[in-house]
């Protein structure tokens, strides 16, 4: 079983930043996909960003350019910057960590606000 915990969630305004983190257990956190979803009130769920244990990432075509996916092996944490924040990227966020063996844990997730 693989703990997720994310945080850094909040309230910005139009045009700001924030820095989400997934913090995941387990001994080969290193080989875990580590994927960010996001779910907006009356939406289905979206996948943002993915980055793979070669550290290769991908993302959703609207957020191309604004957010930036990383991790921390040392930390067993990955990291999702956003920047040029909108209001259509409010949503809760939620880390997914999938293992070697294609089991996919997710966190409570954390909430993302950008008022219009």
């Amino acid at each position: 079983q693989v703990q997720v915990v994310e945080s850094g969630g909040g309230l910005v305004q139009p045009g700001g930043s924030l820095r989400l983190s997934c913090a995941a257990s387990g001994t080969f956190f290193s080989f875990y996909v580590m994927k960010w979803y996001r779910q907006a009130p009356g939406k289905q769920r979206e996948l943002v960003a993915v980055i793979g244990s070669a550290g290769n990432t991908d993302y959703l075509a609207s957020v191309k350019g604004r957010f930036t996916i990383s991790r921390d092996n040392a930390k067993n944490t990955a990291y999702l910057q956003m920047d040029s924040l909108k209001p259509e990227d409010t949503a809760v966020y939620f880390c997914n960590a999938e293992t070697t063996n294609g089991q996919g844990y997710s966190g409570q997730g954390t909430q993302v606000t950008v008022p219009s």
